[in-house]
């Protein structure tokens, strides 16, 4: 077994391990990515799309145009990249990641470790839909492989289910490709996907959006023929008897949420039930100061560029520790108050360095007020959605403010106005 001794090692070569990876690099340290597909790029290699880049770039591209950016960054750096290596062990007390590939197994030494490892889709079988399991039910991201990358329509006729941008995007995809959609499903009261992609996706296509309605059962033996749709009480989701009715249709294309991945990392770092990723301060340290994550394992995050902002400040953070040592700053946890769902971070150092707070509101607001405090911030929003984040700077005044007001925890709320 080969081994390796390193400042920094970053699993993942998604939006936020590059931009880690990069970041790492310029800061003067010794830096390895590894990535387990054969290019980094992560999913946006497949988004062919427009929409990335506005906040990074302050310019609009498309996944493969956004990924090649931080390609030429890695290459101009002269970071080494490790495609096609799987981690088979991540162990925080001897510091080691074990990973396997096509030169065999490696040991990686690392001071500092980026987990940004992004999410996974929700697949059918999380569902619990009762029926048979014919083909033609693919998740949106699968189906966006086969078309985008690989030249492949799954079907002639489409339904989705799930409002998530992804499958929004897929619906206008596969009608722009000739197959027929016939609507998207919603279970929730509200769309799941950001309002630009409702407009540009389902409504310029005449594509129905069904909110308040989900998949009760799929029919077809070898290959879908039909699904079942079932309309749901908007407040306690609970289906409506005699709403029933049968859709035909050989293609079911799933986009109902997405997952962090963290089974490397799992079992021995604080993980938040909400966010359903890990738990990070300011810094984006985990539990374990030697461990760093950012993007999509930390919360599912509605734009690639705040991915990749989080990815620079992990890599800023993880040099500074790597030359500096772990400094204790002091640290207050974050506490979730109305109104709010997923968030990050969950802890505030209290050192001078700024950071942003992302927030999703847990339903539709006209107009909303943000606060953080108590007597910290306080911003009006106008049209929040769960759907789309809330991003609140925080600056290194808040924080003596902080300091000067003792205040032990930091409560951020939601509320209508």
């Amino acid at each position: 077994m080969k081994e390796i001794t390193l400042d920094a090692l970053v699993i993942g070569g998604g939006a936020a391990g590059m931009a880690a990876a990069v970041e790492l690099t310029q800061q003067g340290c010794d830096t390895i990515l590894i990535e387990r597909e054969d290019r980094t790029g992560g999913v946006l290699n497949q988004c062919i799309h427009n929409g990335f880049g506005l906040h990074v770039f302050k310019e609009e591209l498309t996944g493969p145009e956004y990924a090649d950016r931080y390609k030429h960054q890695i290459s101009d750096n002269h970071i080494t990249v490790h495609p096609d290596q799987f981690v088979l062990k991540v162990d925080p007390d001897k510091r080691e990641v074990v990973t396997v590939g096509v030169e065999g197994v490696t040991c990686y030494k690392p001071k500092a470790l980026v987990m940004t490892t992004g999410a996974r889709e929700r697949p059918f079988s999380n569902l619990r839909i009762p029926g048979t399991r014919p083909a033609g039910i693919y998740t949106a991201g699968v189906a966006q492989k086969f078309v985008n990358l690989q030249n492949y329509l799954p079907g002639k006729n489409a339904y989705v289910l799930g409002s998530g941008d992804i499958g929004l995007i897929m619906a206008r995809r596969l009608t722009l490709e000739g197959m027929n959609v016939l609507g998207v499903a919603e279970l929730m009261p509200h769309s799941g996907g950001l309002a630009r992609n409702i407009a540009q996706c389902l409504d310029d296509y005449n594509i129905p959006l069904e909110l308040s309605t989900s998949v009760v059962e799929v029919h077809g033996k070898e290959r879908l023929e039909s699904i079942t749709l079932m309309k749901f009480t908007p407040d306690t989701l609970q289906p409506i008897a005699g709403t029933q009715r049968e859709v035909a249709c050989d293609t079911l294309i799933l986009s109902v949420g997405l997952l962090p991945q963290n089974e490397l990392i799992e079992d021995f770092v604080q993980l938040d039930p909400v966010n359903k990723g890990v738990m990070v301060d300011s810094h984006q340290r985990t539990s374990h100061p030697w461990i760093f994550a950012a993007g999509n394992n930390v919360a599912v995050y509605d734009l690639v560029d705040f991915v990749t902002l989080e990815g620079i400040q992990a890599g800023k953070a993880a040099a500074q520790m790597i030359k500096e040592g772990f400094a204790d700053c002091g640290q207050i946890p974050v506490v979730r108050g109305n109104n709010v769902g997923a968030l990050t971070p969950l802890f505030c150092c209290l050192d001078e360095t700024p950071f942003k707070f992302y927030i999703r509101p847990t339903k539709n607001m006209d107009k909303g007020r943000v606060k953080i405090g108590p007597g910290l911030i306080q911003k009006v929003e106008m049209g929040l959605k769960p759907s789309e984040m809330v991003d609140i700077q925080i600056t290194g005044e808040h924080k003596e403010k902080i300091k000067e007001m003792g205040l032990t925890q930091i409560l951020v709320e939601i509320e209508e106005v």
